[in-house]
This record gives structure tokens, sequence and C-alpha cells, in this order.
């Protein structure tokens, strides 16, 4: 049977470029009234993605990626001030300093989940 897997990436609309070295954590379930257990850590590289996710154990059935955005944001050079459209002034820190996106997965399938963000907004999808 092949593995049950997950990936992702990341790409930073407001400026059209992979968000690097955003903290990624993996949690599982093995269903819906299951506790959540932690189950690996990565870091987007220099293209915004995680290729070191490891295979999902026997029996999941949720996966949550958690992106920890709030750092990457704070320490951007581009300020969201200068962003088309951008309100001038900003609440301290990042709007959204987490992302966290929970979905259902069945065996033997890849499931690549990219993150399209930016300073006040983001969308998800089941990418290939």
């Amino acid at each position: 049977m092949t593995e049950t897997s997950v990936s992702t990436h990341i790409l930073d609309t407001s400026i059209g470029r992979p968000a690097e070295g955003v903290p990624v954590e993996l949690s599982v379930r093995n269903g819906i009234d299951a506790l959540w257990a932690p189950h690996g850590v990565s870091k987007t590289d220099a293209d915004g993605r995680c290729k070191d996710l490891p295979a999902l154990p026997e029996g999941t059935t949720h996966v949550r990626l958690d992106f920890a955005v709030e750092q990457y944001f704070t320490t951007q050079k581009i300020s969201a001030e200068a962003q088309q459209d951008a309100p001038r002034v900003r609440d301290s820190g990042a709007f959204f300093p987490e992302v966290a996106i929970t979905f259902a997965v069945q065996p033997g399938e890849h499931y690549h989940v990219p993150l399209l963000l930016n300073p006040f907004g983001y969308s998800v999808y089941r990418g290939s």
C-alpha cells in the first residue's frame, strides 16, 4: 500500500515570492473525536517548501498544519504600509500570527496543501 503523505509550500502573495523560514508543525489524529498528536516539524526553505514532513501513520483520518507566520512578517523588508491598499496603521505584530489548516485524508493518497499568504489574509487549496 502507498504511504499517505503531506507536502506544503507558502507563497507570499504581497510580494509574489516564496515565504522562507516559516516554522510548520504537522499534527495527526485518527478520528474526529481523537486528540491531536504532534507528528513532525519543518521550516520552509528558500522556495517556500517543506520537503521533509514525515509520512502519516496508519489510521490517520485528519491532519493539521500549523504555520507560525508572525516572525516571518515582522522581519520582512517590505512594510505593510508599502503594499498596495494596505492600511496605513497596523496593529502590533502580524494580523494573523498563526495559520492552522485542518483537512481529512484517505489512506494511500498524497496531499499537497499550499498556503497563499499576505499580511491581512490567506487562502489554501488542495494542490497536486
